[in-house]
């Protein structure tokens, strides 16, 4: 692991974004809570977030954060039928959120993969990356397209 013992605390904070893509039926499912697995988007959200609080666990040299924020959120894109998962991550530490926000990403997008499967096995994730990210001695940075 980087040592990080000599490093300023500071509010750090990053946000990740993707996206999965589906047949229009599968989104009109998901939109409507019709699913018989239940709420999609619910269940990914805590999934996310679960994901998020254990990446130290996933990723091998990350090191584990005390989050003290974490969100994940969703919104349709009818026009390229597809989900669109944004995750924030905070925390007031010597590292930086990156891997938890991307991680709670693709562990949200993963699930609602897993739960519509059955109905939609083309689905696929795009655009995974990350948005911004705030603290630390690099301080301030955003990724261009996202402007």
């Amino acid at each position: 692991m980087v040592d990080v013992a000599d490093k300023a605390v500071t509010q750090r904070r990053a946000v990740a974004t993707g996206r999965i893509q589906m047949q229009a039926s599968t989104l009109q499912r998901i939109e409507q809570g019709g699913h018989h697995k239940g709420d999609v988007l619910a269940i990914a959200r805590i999934a996310g977030i679960m994901a998020a609080k254990k990446t130290a666990e996933l990723i091998p040299l990350c090191h584990p954060l005390a989050l003290t924020h974490l969100s994940v959120d969703f919104s349709i894109e009818h026009a390229i039928l597809s989900v669109v998962c944004q995750a924030s991550a905070a925390t007031d530490g010597k590292t930086g959120v990156e891997m938890e926000a991307l991680t709670a990403v693709q562990i949200a997008l993963l699930t609602i993969y897993d739960m519509c499967k059955a109905v939609d096995r083309g689905m696929t994730l795009h655009d995974i990356g990350l948005v911004e990210k705030t603290g630390g001695k690099s301080g301030h940075w955003r990724r261009k397209e996202a402007d």
